[in-house]
């Protein structure tokens, strides 16, 4: 037996040995992701996203001037093409007369078009941002406002009058903004959802099939030119706008602007090969799969429109998806068999 020297120990506290045991026996450390709050917020489409800061235009007013220079030269020539002809005989004058009158009126009548077109654009804008306030941040006025401008645009439509009676009998049961804009979403807006998709779907099953048997490219652009702004004019009808001209060319501005921001022309590969590679498509010409590839660039033109022409914008969960359009403008053959199979 081996002779040690002393030695001292310091035990350790008690109170530390539980804690060092408790420390090694717990669970690993859980980390929480936040809460993501408004999922269901809905942003109003604008028609530009940054405003650039006001510059005098010489453009603009190169163009103004222009534009009044002609109209009086019009004017002086009109006036001294009706005295030349009140020279000659007073009844070839009175005759000139009456044609430039009804000229003038004519013009007045368009011009008054363009602008109530306009303005219609706007109301519809506005009405969007009251709607969006509404459903966002629950305001009252908003929603007030809303639900009267929906009733002002939508009085005396056959399409949605019954949707109109019911919203018009509960909208006094509802307090909240939030459920009133969804009562009026569900009553008026649903029904002119289902024929804007009706809409869309046509306008890109005719795309396709324009471009399929046009033998030129610039007939193409010509066409399916043609076929967007006639689905715009369409769907702003549909939802209470008056497309004239230069609306209709202000709503394809505000279309762009939409997809630029939401990226909504980018087409993806795997988009391309399902539709195009697959089934019927996959086996005809690389013409069809142009047309293809055309209908759904006007699918996508035409939702965004859609969104841009609605009067209570939607959050992007319960919007219509690209994907679900496809299925009615591409499958060609197989729509009779669905309908083949809802009778049976």
């Amino acid at each position: 037996m081996s002779n040690r020297e002393p030695q001292a120990f310091v035990l350790p506290d008690e109170d530390d040995v539980k804690t060092k045991t408790r420390k090694s026996k717990a669970s690993p450390k859980l980390v929480f992701e936040p809460e993501l709050e408004h999922a269901d917020i809905v942003v109003v489409p604008r028609s530009a996203d940054v405003i650039a800061p006001r510059r005098f235009r010489w453009a603009g007013l190169l163009v103004s001037a222009l534009f009044t220079l002609f109209a009086i030269w019009a004017g002086l020539a009109t006036v001294q093409l009706i005295e030349s002809f009140f020279a000659r005989n007073a009844a070839l004058g009175w005759v000139a007369f009456g044609i430039a009158a009804v000229a003038g009126l004519a013009a007045l009548a368009i011009i008054l078009r363009e602008i109530l077109g306009l303005a219609q654009l706007r109301k519809i804008e506005l009405l969007q941002e009251h709607a969006a306030r509404a459903i966002n941040l629950d305001e009252q006025s908003s929603a007030d406002m809303a639900c009267r401008e929906l009733q002002s645009m939508y009085q005396g439509r056959s399409d949605v009058a019954w949707g109109l009676q019911q919203f018009e009998s509960h909208r006094a049961d509802i307090l909240d903004p939030k459920d009133r804009m969804n009562l009026a979403d569900r009553l008026l807006l649903q029904p002119l959802d289902d024929a804007a998709h009706k809409i869309i779907a046509r306008r890109a099953r005719r795309v396709t099939l324009l471009t399929t048997v046009t033998p030129a490219a610039a007939l193409d652009i010509l066409f399916v030119a043609a076929q967007n702004l006639a689905m715009l004019r369409e769907l702003a009808t549909l939802y209470g706008g008056r497309p004239s001209t230069l609306s209709t060319l202000k709503l394809a501005k505000m279309v762009a602007t939409h997809l630029a921001v939401t990226g909504g022309l980018a087409l993806s590969d795997n988009l391309i090969q399902h539709v195009v590679g697959k089934g019927l498509l996959g086996r005809l010409s690389a013409r069809f799969g142009e047309g293809a590839v055309n209908g759904i660039l006007t699918s996508r033109i035409g939702l965004a429109a859609a969104d841009v022409c609605r009067p209570i914008p939607r959050a992007a969960s319960t919007g219509e998806t690209l994907t679900g359009l496809l299925r009615e403008v591409m499958n060609f053959g197989d729509k009779s068999k669905e309908n083949a199979d809802v009778k049976n």
